[in-house]
C-alpha cells in the first residue's frame, strides 16, 4: 500500500482545492426541489466553464482526462469543500462515458456538450419491478417499425427522471434469444409523447426517484448506442462507471465531515465527557480510519494499473455499516430532540440529522443491496460454494 502522492498529483489536488476556494458557491436553503435543481445546474454550468466537470472525460470533450486516482482526488476534495454534488450526474457518471465508448460521432456531437454544462439533465432507465438485482430479466420491449421502435413498458427508481431531457434506457428487443441477448441500449427523448413519469415519495419527504410508464412511445433509429441487440455489453459500460471507484473516496470524506460536525454537535449539548457519547463517536472514528485504509488499498492497485477486484465489494458492505451506525449515533447525541423533524424548535441544524438518519435506511440497497455484496465475498473472496 503507497500512502504518498506524486508530485503531480498534488499539484492536481491543490489546483482543485485552490479552484474552489476561490469560486465555491454554497447552496441555500432551498424551497423545493425544483429550486435545488435550477441552483445546481447554475453551480454546475460554472464548474464546466473551467473544466472542473466530469475530468474524467477526454480533452476534446471537455474533460480533463484525469486519471482514475485524480478522480478520486478530486471527488475527496470536491467533498471535503461541501459543494453541493453536480446536478447532472447520471449524464457526467453514466451516459457521457457510455456515449464516449459507443455512440456515434453524430451522437457524441449532439449529446455531450450539453451534459457537462447541465444544459439538459438525464436519467437512467434500467430497473424495472420485476428487474432490479437481476437487470437482465427487464421485460420493456421495443418493437421495430419504420425509421425506429415502439416502447412499451415500465422502469422504477430514476432518479430525476421528472426533470431530465433524456433517458438511457435498456429495452428488450428480440425476445426469442437468452435475456442476456436480444437487449438494446437506447436514449429516450423524455418530452416524447405517450411517457408519464410519477415521483416516489420517499421517507425523507422528498421525491428524488420516480416510476416512468412508456405506452407506444416512439423511438428514432439514430437513438441506438451500440449494436442492436447487443445493449448487454453497453450497459456493462454503464454499469462499470456507476460501481466504479470515485463513490467510496467521496463518501469516506462526506462522513469525516459529518463527524466532525457531530463532535461539534456534542460539545455544544455538553457529551464530550459522557461516556456512552464519547465510546459512539470514537467508534465512528475507528470504522473511518478502517474505510480510509481500505480506500488507500484501492489507491495502490490503481497506481499499479490493476482494477479493483471484488474486495470493492467488502469497502461497500464496510461503507454501508457505517454511515447507518453514524446515523444512529447523531440521534443518540440529538437526544430528546431527535423524534423531531425541519421547523420545530430547537432541533439541530433544522433537522439535518434526522433527515440524514432516514437516508441511511437505503445505502445497504443503493448501488448493490447488502445481501449481493454477502454473496461476492462469500463467492470470490473466501471461496465458498454456490448455492
Amino acid at each position: 500500500m503507497n500512502l504518498s502522492f506524486t508530485d503531480e498529483e498534488r499539484a492536481f489536488a491543490e489546483e482543485i482545492r485552490g479552484w474552489l476556494a476561490a469560486n465555491l458557491d454554497l447552496p441555500p436553503s432551498f424551497a423545493s426541489l425544483e429550486e435545488e435543481i435550477e441552483w445546481g445546474r447554475r453551480w454546475q454550468a460554472k464548474l464546466a466553464a473551467d473544466r472542473w466537470i466530469g475530468v474524467h472525460w477526454p480533452h476534446e470533450y471537455g474533460g480533463r482526462g484525469a486519471s482514475p486516482i485524480e478522480v478520486a482526488i478530486y471527488n475527496m476534495e470536491y467533498a471535503r469543500s461541501r459543494a453541493l454534488q453536480p446536478v447532472n450526474r447520471v449524464g457526467i457518471n453514466l451516459a457521457g462515458p457510455t456515449l464516449l465508448a459507443h455512440g456515434t460521432d453524430d451522437q457524441k456531437l449532439r449529446w455531450l456538450p450539453s451534459i457537462l454544462n447541465a444544459g439538459e439533465l438525464w436519467c437512467q432507465l434500467f430497473s424495472e419491478p420485476g428487474a432490479g438485482s437481476d437487470l437482465a430479466a427487464l421485460s420493456t420491449k421495443a418493437t421495430p417499425v419504420e425509421g425506429g421502435w415502439v416502447l412499451n413498458g415500465q422502469k422504477v427508481w430514476s432518479s430525476y427522471a421528472q426533470f431530465a431531457r433524456w433517458g438511457i434506457c435498456l429495452a428488450r428487443t428480440n425476445a426469442e434469444q437468452p435475456k442476456h441477448r436480444g437487449i438494446s441500449y437506447l436514449v429516450i427523448d423524455m418530452e416524447a409523447d405517450g411517457i408519464e413519469v410519477r415521483p416516489l415519495v420517499q421517507i425523507t419527504g422528498e421525491a428524488e426517484f420516480n416510476e416512468v410508464f412508456f405506452t407506444d412511445v416512439f423511438v428514432p433509429d439514430e437513438h441506438l448506442v451500440g449494436t442492436l441487440d447487443q445493449g448487454w455489453a453497453v450497459a456493462n459500460t454503464t454499469l462499470a462507471h456507476e460501481r466504479g471507484t470515485a463513490f467510496p473516496f467521496k463518501e469516506q470524506v462526506v462522513h469525516e465531515v459529518y463527524l466532525d460536525d457531530l463532535y461539534a454537535l456534542a460539545l455544544q449539548r455538553g457529551l464530550l465527557d459522557d461516556v456512552d457519547a464519547s465510546d459512539e463517536l470514537a467508534q465512528s472514528f475507528v470504522e473511518l480510519r478502517v474505510l480510509r485504509l481500505h480506500n488507500w488499498r484501492t489507491l495502490s492497485r490503481l497506481a499499479r494499473g490493476e482494477e479493483p477486484g471484488p474486495e470493492s465489494s467488502w469497502v461497500k458492505l464496510a461503507w454501508t455499516d457505517m454511515t447507518q451506525n453514524m446515523s444512529t449515533r447523531a440521534l443518540d447525541i440529538c437526544g430528546e430532540t431527535s423524534p423531531l423533524w425541519r421547523g420545530a424548535h430547537d432541533v439541530p441544524e433544522n433537522g439535518r440529522w434526522q433527515r440524514q438518519w432516514l437516508w441511511s435506511k437505503a445505502a445497504s440497497i443503493a448501488g448493490g443491496t447488502s445481501e449481493v455484496q454477502k454473496n461476492i465475498i462469500s463467492e470470490r473472496i473466501l471461496g465458498l460454494p454456490r448455492g
